[in-house]
């Protein structure tokens, strides 16, 4: 199948152009470095990362957050991606190391139980990620959690992210590949505009290699058809309206609010915020003069190139840093962290990214 697709798209593609696809998801890049997936493809043909990894674009500030209130006696619940993504000073794991009551969670769940076991303990959920996991959070709140339960959110939204990519003049993007796990929960349909208003080819895509390989030859096709669409790969996944239940949730208990995204800045539109309905759960608002203490907080320390990383402006290969100072076992920057981060990815898989038909 590999073979069959991978010949289709040599035969559309001209020699002398150059196409520019970009994803924005940390589990295609994951697929398309483990499996080699570049080096099967014409040269001319280049797949770049974007920002696709939630946990490097949560702000230094947001963790800064997290830290304090772990510092004065919060307990802290939160994915294990997260306890070691550096922040301003320090990183959840650094204060748990000295201290501090930070536990790591397989979802908003168990931090509700733990909540439920230990009712004299404020129990906080460091919620977090793309529009995949924010219904979870969602039905935890709707489900009435105790009181000494509330949850710090830092959820980001993928469309607006790639509407700004778009408006970066140094950025050359001839097509999105979509995030198939996002596109669960909100469909096909919030990626038409890219081309009903941008005349950009969107394709949604699935997870295994031959998946991948599928959706570039659908973009190829539209590209050279001269026909920009949103089409479907993961059909066997994602809808054209997507899960409507869970986007009813998510309206419920979350309004839609500017977001400041570590690296990049703040992108309208893209991120989420507890309704005032639900606001008894908002950590911010019940811990509002505490977390006045946080001071100015440092997303991009002194040589750290993760925002360009983050851009697809250079490969991780290019910054300074990556395998000198900046390593899995030591990150200096938020994209060494995460099995879905950039850095980390090509840390892993340099040396099998090439392979054989």
């Amino acid at each position: 199948m590999a073979k069959k697709v991978v010949g289709k798209i040599n035969e559309i593609m001209p020699e002398d152009d150059l196409i520019k696809v970009c994803h924005v998801c940390g589990t295609h890049e994951y697929v398309i470095s483990r499996h080699g997936l570049r080096s099967l493809l014409p040269k001319n043909l280049e797949v770049i990362a974007g920002p696709g990894c939630p946990v490097c674009v949560t702000p230094s500030h947001d963790i800064d957050e997290a830290i304090l209130l772990a510092n004065n006696g919060k307990v802290i619940c939160t994915y294990g991606d997260m306890m070691v993504v550096p922040a301003t000073q320090e990183s959840l794991s650094k204060v748990k190391a000295k201290g501090a009551d930070v536990k790591v969670v397989y979802s908003p769940t168990d931090a509700v139980k733990f909540a439920k076991k230990n009712p004299d303990k404020e129990v906080i959920f460091f919620s977090l990620g793309f529009e995949t996991t924010a219904p979870a959070t969602v039905a935890e709140i709707l489900n009435k959690p105790p009181e000494n339960f509330s949850v710090l959110t830092s959820h980001r939204l993928i469309p607006p992210a790639m509407e700004l990519l778009m408006g970066i003049g140094d950025i050359h993007i001839d097509g999105f590949l979509c995030p198939g796990h996002v596109a669960t929960i909100i469909g096909v349909k919030p990626f038409k505009v890219f081309a009903d208003a941008y005349a950009m080819p969107a394709v949604v895509a699935g997870f295994e290699p031959d998946d991948v390989l599928l959706s570039l030859f659908m973009m190829v096709r539209q590209i050279y058809e001269g026909k920009p669409r949103a089409e479907n790969e993961y059909t066997r996944c994602v809808s054209f309206e997507g899960n409507l239940r869970a986007q009813e949730f998510l309206e419920e208990v979350f309004d839609v609010v500017d977001a400041h995204w570590r690296g990049i800045g703040k992108v309208p539109y893209s991120g989420y915020a507890l309704k005032k309905e639900y606001e008894e759960y908002d950590a911010r608002k019940r811990f509002e003069s505490l977390l006045e203490k946080v001071g100015e907080s440092r997303d991009i320390h002194p040589g750290c190139s993760c925002h360009n990383v983050m851009l697809g402006k250079i490969k991780p290969t290019e910054c300074k840093l990556f395998m000198k100072a900046c390593t899995p076992q030591s990150p200096y920057g938020p994209c060494m962290v995460s099995m879905e981060g950039t850095c980390a990815i090509y840390a892993r898989y340099g040396k099998q990214m090439k392979t054989e038909l």
